[in-house]
């Protein structure tokens, strides 16, 4: 009889320490999830120089120079109103003209835009109505022109910002 009690007693252990081995194989953890407001734009660098030295004989507008070099890249996640503004850190005095140029898959392209006066204060739209997502290597050209009225103008920096803003 005591040993049937031992192993009965055994047997209840076993079934015990199974059961409870069990009852630990899975356990539930909550996960909060969030996706934040993603809005970014970077271009891939600086344009060349724009040197205007040529014209043409009785015609005023001198012969305009661009550069195509440049590209620019976007990803929002905001919606679909979405835009690229630019703007100049000072205006070109008169006689002189600065445009801009870009290219969108995921918005509506201005075309070539005149910001010789587009300051921080009048910002000019780009491109518009941008739809989510990314838009990678979309070209920049400048376009510089000048009259022969205006004059010369000595090697001047300018510094142009484009804003990824609603």
């Amino acid at each position: 009889m005591k040993k049937s009690l031992a192993v009965l007693a055994i047997a209840i252990l076993s079934f015990s320490f199974v059961y409870e081995s069990n009852a630990q194989a899975t356990a539930n953890q909550t996960v909060n999830l969030t996706v934040s407001a993603v809005y970014k734009i970077g271009v891939s660098g600086n344009p060349g120089a724009l040197t205007i030295s040529d014209g043409t004989a009785g015609v005023d507008a001198l012969m305009s120079v661009s550069d195509n070099s440049t590209t620019y890249s976007i990803t929002q996640n905001v919606g679909n109103t979405l835009k690229v503004t630019a703007h100049m850190n000072s205006a070109l005095a008169a006689g002189y003209m600065l445009e801009l140029g870009v290219a969108s898959t995921k918005g509506t392209s201005a075309g070539t835009i005149d910001i010789s006066n587009a300051t921080s204060g009048s910002a000019v739209d780009i491109v518009t109505a941008i739809s989510l997502g990314a838009d990678a290597n979309q070209g920049i050209t400048y376009t510089f022109s000048a009259d022969a009225s205006a004059g010369t103008l000595a090697a001047t920096s300018k510094t142009v910002t484009l804003t990824l803003t609603n």
